[in-house]
């Protein structure tokens, strides 16, 4: 059983790549943060390509024609102020 991920602060990251790429091939996923907040993942090349296999690929045709979206969109209407019909009559 590996270890959990170790978590690098950016500026750790930076300054000892090496070291942190050696602990990804040797213990797995390592995790980045940025502000103390987790921003990324060095992950060793093998258990990337296992990754992307495991995707499934859509095309653009398959996603268009999807019965559901693949994204939802929720877009806030902006309130519209019409100024009154012009009454030609007068």
């Amino acid at each position: 059983m590996k270890p959990p991920p170790r978590i690098w602060p950016v500026q750790d990251a930076k300054a000892r790549f090496s070291e942190m790429l050696e602990a990804s091939v040797r213990q797995g996923p390592q995790i980045v943060t940025k502000r103390g907040v987790e921003t990324a993942v060095l992950v060793p090349i093998d258990q990337w390509r296992r990754m992307e296999e495991l995707t499934p690929k859509r095309t653009l045709k398959e996603l268009l024609l999807a019965e559901h979206p693949r994204f939802d969109f929720d877009i806030p209407r902006i309130p519209f102020n019409r100024r009154p019909p012009i009454n030609f009559d007068d």
